[in-house]
């Protein structure tokens, strides 16, 4: 190497120094790539890292006829840290562009990982917008408990459901229930159908092309597997609870007849929950009533549950209590299911208790002495875990998260008190509100507002590896 050589590497190393230098000025953003997945115990890839979406923009135009979603996008978040990229759950569907900013950006996709690079690095604290376009035919995804769940393309419609991770099978996300936002849906769709989200309808126009568009808004934080859509020829009812809570019900036609004795105490139900619970938490109420067999499950998205088929009494309430609990609480990580359904669960024995069915301590006595005459559930394998440790991701939605978590708040109530017991669920109702929550949480709150030691009914009912029978 001749002397020539090294002066002209010492002169690039001196412009290297000084162009390192000028990156690390007041005006350039230094970030890093957020994380993909928030490592929850049974799904790590949902969610992701880096920032907390605070709105929801979704347009949607679907035809029943070709199954066809056209899709946009516009999610507002906030940076928790800076951010060079960061990632969006989003499966199938093609993503045609993206912007972010109003600038596009570069994106590729791995699995159900759509990593986004900005133009320009994202400060932290700053709030930016994401806009995604896509189309395509959505897939259902198939959870670890072999059920289905996504958009669903029914005869005739289509129905979204997101439990757990499903939602991104329809438009791209935060999906963790750790991360809520309040969204604002339209769904354009031919003449003829009705469109039915979460929240309220703000209108329903027609486009002037044959379509209608219906737009609806939740002001309340939700997390997106609570999130629905529904397209069908619904026969539609609007009506208020006493208190004046609006409802909004779509209901195939034939499931009418069968489903109005159920709904009809709709209104009745709202208001007897709200006594117990403490004030309904949204902003509308409802039901989705779907063709019997469409699906292998009710769920409580947001506001409006959906039904396969015309529901039982039970199991409206059953839905309805979880506005409560699992909608405005909701889990911090899905090993937290049992706060959803123990606590929904309960609130069926407790609805029971008060209009002439058995009491919740029968039914409690029911299931340690496998009584099926009390409780049809109480042959099933109810003990097999405990509720607040299922064994993997095909067990959140187990006989033991829905009976044996009712029977650790029976075991609460029997220590407590009545009076006591009440004001705990209507304190952890308010507490948490439009929050969320875990199992440590709740305990402790739940020792913290009885002033008793409950550990044994932690150990046994809720930790336990034993029956407690």
């Amino acid at each position: 190497m001749d002397t020539r050589t090294l002066s002209r590497l010492a002169g690039l190393a001196s412009a290297v120094v000084l162009l390192a230098g000028t990156g690390c000025t007041a005006d350039t953003v230094q970030g890093r790539p957020g994380a993909s997945g928030l490592r929850d115990a049974y799904f790590p890839k949902a969610g992701n890292g880096g920032y907390q979406v605070e709105h929801y923009g979704l347009e949607l135009g679907y035809d029943p006829a070709d199954g066809v979603l056209h899709g946009r996008a516009v999610i507002t978040a906030r940076a928790e840290q800076g951010l060079s990229s960061f990632n969006l759950d989003f499966s199938g569907l093609k993503v045609e562009r993206i912007a972010v900013q109003g600038t596009g950006a570069r994106f590729n996709r791995t699995g159900t990982e759509l990593t986004v690079r900005p133009a320009d690095d994202l400060a932290a604290g700053e709030v930016f917008r994401t806009e995604v376009v896509y189309s395509g035919r959505p897939k259902p995804h198939e959870d670890p408990d072999g059920s289905t769940e996504g958009w669903i393309r029914l005869d005739g419609g289509a129905v979204a459901v997101g439990e757990p991770v499903g939602s991104m099978t329809w438009f791209p996300g935060n999906h963790h229930p750790s991360d809520k936002a309040a969204y604002d849906v339209v769904l354009t769709v031919p003449k003829g159908y009705e469109a039915v989200s979460n929240g309220r309808l703000r209108s329903r126009t027609d486009t002037g092309d044959g379509r209608t568009a219906f737009a609806w808004h939740s002001p309340e934080p939700v997390a997106s597997y609570l999130v629905t859509a529904a397209v069908g020829r619904f026969t539609v009812t609007e009506g208020r609870t006493p208190s004046g809570v609006p409802l909004y019900s779509a209901v195939d036609p034939g499931e009418e007849a069968g489903s109005a004795p159920a709904l009809g105490r709709l209104a009745e139900m709202t208001e007897w929950a709200a006594a117990r619970f403490g004030p309904y938490p949204f902003s509308a109420g409802g039901a989705i009533v779907l063709p019997s067999g469409s699906l292998e499950y009710a769920l409580e998205t947001q506001t409006r549950p959906v039904f396969p088929g015309a529901p039982t009494e039970d199991l409206v309430l059953h839905e309805l209590a979880h506005q409560w609990f699992g909608n405005s609480v909701s889990p911090a990580s899905w090993k937290d299911m049992w706060l959803n359904e123990g606590f929904a669960t309960y609130a069926e024995w407790l609805w029971a208790e008060e209009h002439g069915g058995p009491t919740a301590e029968q039914r409690f006595e029911a299931f340690l002495a496998g009584d099926t005459a009390v409780d049809p559930a109480a042959d099933s394998d109810w003990d097999a875990f405990a509720p607040a440790s299922p064994p993997g991701p095909e067990d959140i939605s187990g006989n033991p998260v829905y009976h044996r978590g009712a029977m650790v708040l029976h075991r609460i109530r029997q220590e407590a008190g009545d009076a006591a017991f009440s004001a705990l669920l209507r304190g952890w109702a308010a507490e948490r509100r439009h929050g969320n929550a875990s199992t440590a949480d709740f305990t402790a709150y739940a020792e913290k507002q009885t002033g008793l030691d409950l550990r044994r009914v932690w150990d046994v009912c809720l930790y336990g590896k034993d029956s407690p029978r």
